[in-house]
């Protein structure tokens, strides 16, 4: 499972004095804006080692999303921006409580899915559009020929 790479940027920040928070962005933009998953660890590990000292608190707080920070290296780089972080679906959640706030309940479960369905058909919620969506069919694939 990914973990949200803002939001773990989130949590950084909280545990970091203001005065070191351009070096910490700078450390932490290496380990999830890294070429490839080998680099990725690299900085991660390097990341612990420095921070560890200048600031454990940060140092066990990036340690405790442990490898559910880089999962999304595992798929192909046009989908790395989209995986990184939770903001799709979390629009798309605001969206659907925004428009359904003055509805006293749903009868069903079913029924608040066919409004949400109807809401993302006709417009009235965009997506925003999740790049590298063409490789998906390839990573099915691929994990369909491993399987069998």
């Amino acid at each position: 499972m990914q973990r949200c790479t803002w939001h773990k940027w989130q949590n950084l920040v909280e545990h970091c004095p203001v005065h070191a928070r351009g070096e910490l962005k700078r450390d932490y933009d290496a380990i999830v804006y890294a070429d490839d998953a080998m680099k990725a660890r690299k900085d991660y590990a390097a990341f612990v080692a420095k921070w560890t000292k200048l600031c454990p608190a940060v140092a066990r707080s990036l340690e405790e999303a442990g490898d559910r920070l880089l999962t999304f290296y595992a798929f192909p780089k046009p989908l790395w921006r989209a995986l990184r972080t939770t903001n799709t679906l979390e629009n798309l959640n605001r969206e659907f409580r925004r428009r359904t706030k003055t509805q006293a309940s749903f009868s069903s479960e079913a029924s608040a899915v066919t409004l949400l369905y109807a809401l993302v058909a006709f417009g009235q919620i965009r997506l925003n559009r999740i790049g590298g969506h063409a490789h998906v069919s390839d990573i099915v694939a691929a994990r369909v020929a491993s399987a069998a």
